[in-house]
């Protein structure tokens, strides 16, 4: 999409701090963070949110977990991580291209 700003890093239009890449997902860090270790895992193609790349590509679901799970052990997180979709704005969705907060690096408030 022309305005989104991540389909402008995934393009290489916009620099990003990548930490990972695989086929289907690019993984950057977070340019306000949350927590000490705070990276973005973002589909390749435009999705608006989880639930529509839920129904179009289960599988990229998988990849983008399965990326979280590699960039939270290459930031040395070990088992105590986090991996949050936003979906909506009332949900605090800001871009409306779907990612996956990668959130670790200290102890995380229970959302139970």
């Amino acid at each position: 999409m022309a305005d989104c700003i991540f389909c402008a890093i995934v393009a290489g239009e916009i620099p990003g701090d990548v930490v990972h890449e695989s086929a289907g997902v690019i993984a950057f860090r977070d340019i306000s963070p949350s927590a000490p270790t705070h990276v973005l895992v973002v589909t390749r193609e435009h999705f608006r949110n989880v639930a529509e790349v839920a129904v179009a590509d289960p599988s990229l679901v998988g990849e983008i977990a399965a990326v979280a799970g590699a960039v939270a052990a290459a930031e040395g997180v070990g088992d105590d991580w986090r991996l949050v979709f936003n979906t909506g704005a009332g949900a605090g969705q800001t871009v409306f291209h779907v990612h996956g907060h990668v959130l670790g690096g200290r102890p995380l408030r229970s959302l139970g």
